[in-house]
Formats: C-alpha cells, structure tokens, sequence
C-alpha cells in the first residue's frame, strides 16, 4: 500500500477509535484512499510495525487529505510517533467559507451530492472480523475527501482565503502532542463533588479510584462500570451493606454482583481515615491581574471583532480566537511587524486584519 501510495500527490485518511468500548482506548482502524476510488482498511490491532505509513505521512507529498482531523492526528502522533508533513483538513476549509453545519455528511450532500453510510459511529471497531457495512462505512468516510477538498479550494482560491487554511493546516500538522497522564485529582470536577463534605470526598477518591482500576482490569470504559452520578450518590450516602447499596441509581443487581463487595470496602477505607488524609480541594491558580489599560485593549478588540466578524462571513472566533485577545493587548504592538511576532497570531491574520486590529487598539 505504502509504495503504491508514495508516488502520489495527496491522499485521503481518517481513523477509528474504540473509546465507547474499551479502556484505555486504542486505535482500532486507519482508512486510507487514493484519488482513483481505492481504499485501504489498516488494522492498527494486527500490525505491530505502522513505521512506513509514518514515514510516507511524514513528508510534503503525498499531502494528507482529513477531516476535523484534531483526534486522528494526536492518536497518530501520541501512539505511533508519526510526524506530518504536509495537511489540507476539509472541515477548517468549511470553516473558513462561514459554514456553520461542519459534519462531513452535511459537507458532502451540501457540495457533492453523496450521501453517506447510515453512521457506524459507536460501533466497536476492534471486533474482527468487520461486516461488510462497516467496511463501506469506514471507507466511505475517506473516498469523497479528495473531491469535497476540490470544491471547497475553489471557493477559497476565489476569497482569497485558500492560504489561510493552508496556513491553518501547516500548523495544526506541526502541533505538538505530549502523552496525557492520568490525573489524580479529577474526581474534583465531577457534578455535584464541590457541595460535598471533606470525608464525603474522601469517599468520592476512594470510588474513583477504585472505578479506575475496574475499567482497566475489565478493559471497559469507566462510565460503564458505575456513572459520575453514581458516583457522587453513593459519596453522599456512605452505604454500608449490600442492601443499602442496591438503593443508588445506578447499582444495578449486575453491577452490585460484580463489584459491590469491592466498593463497600472502598467506602469503609475512606471512612477509616484519619481527617488529615481527607483530600482538600485544589484552590484555582490565582491568574495575574490584569492592568487596566491592558483590560481596554482586550475589550477595543472585543468591540472591533463583534462588527468586523459577519462582514466577513465567518464566525468572530476565526477573525480572532479568544486565546489571542490578550497577548495582543499586552504586547501592544504599534505596527504590523510587532503584532506578527504575537505567538500564534499567523501570518494571514496580520496580513488581512491587521490594519485594523492596531487601529482598534488606538482608541485606547
């Protein structure tokens, strides 16, 4: 497939996960087509060595063709090591027409006229062998990204806009991604765990914990060994009996069956502990205070955005995303060369809204 596909100009290429069935989640498919209607089913699961396809996406051809191709490129990056060497993402070139619907079956009934598979979404896609609908399903997903990219550049080319996405792409292909640790302390933001009780959050570790390891020794996805809810419910009620566990929404008789004796004994080691062991609740990091007139530049350009924003056509968070309200309003650049070495300012924003982003910022 490799060699075939290495003396092309671009490919199209998506991926399946397996996260509504299995945990931690893996990888389970890599779709990939050529411009003349072929396409190839990758098994991840089955090929322990994925280097050559790295190798291939790894350069500036054959560009890879995605859409809203965030997810596929971190598990490709995170779990393989593969680098990018050049992208053109379908759903960001939507994006940067104004369309506000960015599904690929909306793009493509909308500028094709194809209609998609009926969506094979939460299916487990590690369960092997595929049926015949997944196949068409999964390959479906990648055979029309070519052309959908064709009818979306022209527009783009027409705008004036088609660099921009580029641009957009040559660096959402150069993002880095680092591996993502579990966090201990996430039981804190589950609903409802603010309004509990220093031993009641105890409690909540203890379950979590425990939830924790269940998923992974039977390789489910937390949320189907016991609910966030559940959670919080039996943090709050403390039970101490099997009897009693059976009263929380959520502890079915299978669950209880399963893995009652296991969470009463976590709840009874978090009610043995000693009040200096019970977890505090992280304070939120104190954020720098903002100085006023950094304050009025953020808000000018707030102002500017909100009436620049629907002539253009496109949402107010392209013109200028909130993540760059405030290092612009800090730098407070005085001329177009200052404001482009804004970190991730990019360089078609300067060039096209610049002149008015500094004029903006003159009213203050």
């Amino acid at each position: 497939m490799v060699r075939h596909l290495a003396g092309l100009d671009e490919i199209a290429l998506d991926t399946e996960g397996d996260s509504l069935h299995h945990y931690p989640e893996r990888l389970a498919l890599i779709q990939i087509a050529d411009r003349a209607g072929q396409a190839w089913l990758v098994d991840p699961l089955a090929t322990a060595d994925l280097g050559a396809l790295g190798k291939l996406v790894g350069r500036e051809r054959p560009q890879v063709v995605l859409h809203a191709g965030d997810n596929d490129l971190v598990h490709l990056k995170r779990r393989y090591g593969f680098t990018f060497g050049a992208i053109f993402d379908t759903s960001l070139a939507a994006r940067f027409l104004g369309a506000r619907a960015l599904g690929l079956d909306v793009l493509l009934r909308e500028y094709l006229g194809v209609e998609l598979p009926p969506s094979r979404q939460k299916d487990d896609w590690s369960v092997r062998p595929l049926t015949e609908a997944q196949e068409r399903y999964a390959a479906a997903d990648v055979l029309h990204l070519m052309a959908l990219k064709d009818r979306l550049a022209e527009p783009l080319q027409v705008a004036g806009r088609l660099h921009w996405v580029e641009e957009e792409c040559a660096a959402l292909a150069a993002e880095a991604v680092s591996e993502r640790p579990v966090d201990p302390d996430a039981f804190f933001r589950l609903k409802g765990a603010r309004d509990l009780k220093p031993r009641q959050l105890g409690i909540l570790k203890s379950l979590w914990q425990l939830r924790e390891r269940l998923a992974r020794s039977a390789d489910r996805p937390p949320f189907k060994i016991l609910g966030d809810a559940t959670l919080v419910a039996l943090a709050l009620t403390a039970p101490r009996t099997v009897a009693e566990l059976g009263k929380i929404p959520g502890c079915t008789p299978r669950v209880v069956g399963r893995w009652g004796q296991a969470m009463l004994e976590a709840i009874a080691h978090a009610q043995a502990q000693p009040e200096a062991d019970l977890p505090v609740p992280p304070r939120p990091p104190r954020l720098p205070s903002v100085p006023g007139p950094v304050r009025r530049r953020i808000e000018l350009l707030r102002q500017w955005r909100t009436e620049a924003a629907p002539a253009t056509g496109l949402e107010s968070g392209v013109v200028l995303p909130n993540r760059l309200m405030r290092p612009i309003a800090e730098a407070a650049p005085r001329d177009l060369e200052a404001l482009s070495r804004v970190e991730g300012i990019r360089r078609w924003r300067v060039e096209s809204f610049g002149a008015q982003i500094l004029a903006a910022m003159r009213a203050s």
